[in-house]
């Protein structure tokens, strides 16, 4: 008897599409794999943003990992909502956010809450406000190490906003971050030179600072690409994300990480209209669009050609049209899975072939 891939659900015709399935045994297993490549869970502060889950927050806790990163005010509180110990809002609160994130501080008093920051304007901001409030709001500084998209570049002005943490009566300098998913090559020894070469000047300012009496609680680097490079530096926290569900992208860009594609999306042949033509469900509202074709891989149809889509639809190009049934099921990785996982309210859970129930994507919102 021919085995089931590993992907395929009994009973799929129950299934709407499209939808989007999450396999909690391979979600498991990149928990571990995580663990073993740094060597212990106290070396990991993985990113929520990927899955925005409660179910994976907790799987996580069952392995020991007690530190979490997120992107959102939303993600912070699911973390809370779930008892996380330490959580890092890895986005420089501005605005009405300042004062959400030290609402969390009084509303989950059993997690410790602290944030990112790279200007003196907000540190300001933060420290008045938490003095306002009786509180003491712990911060990292965001160092700025070649990706150019937030953060300070390790300078002297950078010295200077530690030392004005450290020194706020509402402030606790928590440690410095420093995030180079600008880091991409494909081989891993490659990777590692340029990745040593940008964290450099973290580890010179770090030394800097504590020469000169201001403590490093910690130091936070990198996210999943340079991830087999951080995590085993002595000293540093790995912040990986993706690698909790892995994609496409990820799996093809960097076979050196032993990570199982653990998301899938269920969707169906919706229309054939013309000749070597096929319509499938996945709209820019189904997958993530941000990046050229392919959007997404799919299995049995490696050889077809993505070549559009608009918000319901992905037209294909293939030449077996003629062979493929209206309403076939098709599964399909996505390049690109942290965004497109926020686009569905609840993933669907397939252990040994069938489905068991569903996870609320309950960090979606901001």
């Amino acid at each position: 008897m021919q085995k089931r891939p590993w992907y395929k659900i009994e009973e799929e015709e129950k299934v709407a599409s499209p939808a989007l399935l999450v396999y909690p045994e391979r979600v498991e297993q990149n928990i571990r794999t995580m663990i073993e490549m740094t060597g212990g869970p106290e070396k990991l502060r993985p990113h929520v943003k990927t899955h925005k889950m409660a179910e994976i927050i907790e799987l996580q806790l069952k392995h020991g990992i007690t530190k979490f990163k997120c992107a959102t005010v939303t993600e912070a509180e699911l973390l809370g909502r779930c008892k996380a110990p330490d959580v890092l809002l890895a986005m420089q609160p501005v605005g009405p956010n300042i004062g959400r994130f030290l609402d969390l501080m009084e509303h989950y008093p059993d997690t410790a809450f602290s944030a990112l920051v790279d200007h003196d304007n907000v540190i300001d901001q933060i420290g008045t406000q938490a003095l306002e409030r009786g509180v003491k709001a712990p911060l990292y500084l965001d160092l700025n190490v070649g990706m150019d998209r937030t953060g300070i570049r390790p300078s002297e002005k950078a010295r200077s906003l530690y030392i004005m943490i450290s020194e706020h009566d509402g402030l606790i300098p928590a440690g410095l971050h420093a995030y180079d998913g600008h880091i991409r090559n494909p081989d891993i020894e490659e990777r590692r030179k340029v990745c040593d070469a940008a964290f450099e000047a973290v580890t010179q300012m770090k030394s800097e600072l504590e020469k000169e009496g201001f403590p490093v609680r910690e130091v936070i680097a990198g996210g999943s690409p340079t991830f087999p490079v951080h995590a085993k530096r002595e000293g540093v926290i790995a912040s990986p994300g993706t690698t909790l569900l892995w994609d496409a992208r990820y799996s093809e860009s960097f076979p050196d990480m032993d990570f199982q594609i653990a998301a899938v999306l269920l969707t169906r042949v919706i229309s054939k209209p013309a000749e070597g033509t096929l319509c499938l469900d996945l709209g820019h509202k189904s997958v993530a669009p941000e990046m050229d074709f392919p959007r997404v891989r799919i299995f049995g149809m490696e050889h077809t050609k993505q070549v559009g889509q608009s918000e319901e639809h992905l037209v294909l190009k293939t030449n077996d049209a003629t062979e493929t049934r209206m309403g076939e099921v098709r599964y399909a990785i996505p390049m690109h899975i942290c965004p497109t996982v926020a686009k569905y309210p609840e993933a669907l859970t397939v252990e040994h072939g069938k489905v068991t129930g569903a996870w609320r994507v309950a960090a979606r919102d901001h």
